[in-house]
């Protein structure tokens, strides 16, 4: 039986796309929108849980305030979660955690396969390469209308270092740097956010000691390549059991 896809955010950049990639690879069920005109094809249903209720699986790109009713809705729905939001509250994780007790979500900050591999080598570089002799800095580039920084694939990567490091990622990060700071501390992990243009996005982890540099990057030309890894994380998400998942139980890494 054909996939039936509902997507939060229909009527935005990422949701039209997801409509195209939705009517190639499966069926387009309808969406939900605050604004703007629905893709073509694509049925504007009232509220997420009438959309969950005519969905296999929802595809959610939205914006961090929906996360809480979103997940409830979800929850009590029982229909597979996809999240691609960012820049949510501790509260919004906790709402996702509890609507994976009782549904499948899966919730990642990209859903490139470039990126995906990108935060597997970073956590790797990470252990390989100390604090003390290797300065880790994650920069970023996004398009001007993004609200949240640093990005959330950013915060990701910093957090795959710190996972490589065996440290908490709060307890060494830095998002700004002004004025007299003094010299970097050994272990930090520094966060450059650069917004303009329409860039979909850019991120580099580097690493840098006193006689080399390590660099890693990856450049999305296209929202596409975010649209089809969404829809193969929902193709896939749909035959779990309850839990939280994320890109790397996806693409078997």
């Amino acid at each position: 039986m054909t996939t039936r896809i509902g997507i939060a955010g229909a009527s935005g950049r990422m949701g039209r796309l997801l409509a195209e990639e939705a009517e190639k690879l499966a069926s387009l069920a309808g969406g939900i929108s605050r604004a703007g005109d629905m893709p073509p094809g694509c049925p504007r249903f009232a509220d997420l849980a009438t959309l969950a209720g005519a969905s296999d699986v929802v595809i959610d790109f939205t914006h961090a305030s929906t996360v809480c009713p979103h997940a409830q809705a979800l929850r009590r729905a029982g229909t597979p979660w996809v999240l691609g939001t960012t820049g949510y509250s501790p509260q919004d994780a906790a709402a996702i955690v509890h609507a994976a007790e009782q549904i499948p979500v899966l919730a990642a900050p990209n859903f490139s396969t470039g990126v995906n591999l990108l935060l597997l080598l970073a956590e790797r570089l990470g252990a390989a390469l100390p604090g003390a002799q290797y300065d880790a800095e994650i920069l970023e580039m996004h398009h001007r209308q993004k609200v949240d920084a640093p990005s959330g694939t950013a915060l990701a990567l910093g957090g795959a270092v710190a996972s490589g490091r065996a440290v908490a990622l709060e307890d060494v990060m830095v998002t700004s740097r002004s004025g007299h700071t003094g010299a970097r501390a050994p272990g930090e992990i520094g966060f450059a956010t650069l917004r303009g243009g329409q860039i979909p996005g850019s991120h580099s982890v580097l690493f840098t000691a006193g006689d080399e540099q390590i660099n890693i990057t990856h450049h999305a030309f296209d929202r596409r390549a975010f649209a089809t890894g969404a829809l193969r994380a929902a193709l896939w998400l749909q035959d779990q059991p309850p839990g939280l998942y994320t890109m790397r139980d996806v693409l078997g890494f």
